[in-house]
């Protein structure tokens, strides 16, 4: 009970930290406009990098879309295992086709496979709504992840 009654840690104005000044909306930060209810606007075509389960991924603003982009995993070359890369292409392919809609895989031509997605912007497009869009891909992309490393693909 007594530690209920000790002094407060703040004994006076000198103790209270200043926090940086927030102009007055609109305002630009990075490649977007500020409004003072918190949405953004891009001033520019802005894209976020970030890695998920060592992927490298990209999201970029276009419009009133997110288009998302993910190196998910490698096909093993001819000379590397003959065998698996014909089994693993058509496996593959069959994964491919049950994508949902906004969904492609493509296998580039160094033998990765990228993931393509294109979400909705979520209005308003606050930063907490980007983050939670964003969120959720990689959720999603996780199911994705755990079927390419069963049949085989390492990341890439």
């Amino acid at each position: 009970m007594d530690s209920l009654l000790a002094e407060p840690a703040c004994q006076g104005p000198e103790d209270i930290i200043a926090l940086p000044e927030i102009p007055d909306a609109p305002f630009a930060h990075g490649p977007f406009l500020v409004e003072a209810d918190g949405a953004l606007r891009p001033l520019r075509a802005p894209a976020m990098r970030f890695a998920w389960r060592n992927r490298p991924c990209e999201a970029r603003i276009a419009g009133r879309a997110i288009n998302l982009s993910v190196l998910v995993g490698a096909i093993p070359y001819t000379a590397e295992r003959r065998g698996d890369r014909s089994g693993m292409l058509a496996a593959i392919a069959t994964e491919a086709q049950g994508l949902p809609a906004g969904r492609l895989l493509r296998l580039q031509r160094d033998a990765r496979l990228r993931l393509d997605a294109t979400l909705d912007l979520p209005i308003p497009s606050t930063v907490t709504a980007l983050i939670a869009s964003l969120v959720g891909f990689v959720l999603e992309l996780d199911f994705y992840l755990d079927r390419l490393e069963a049949l085989g693909v390492p990341a890439g």
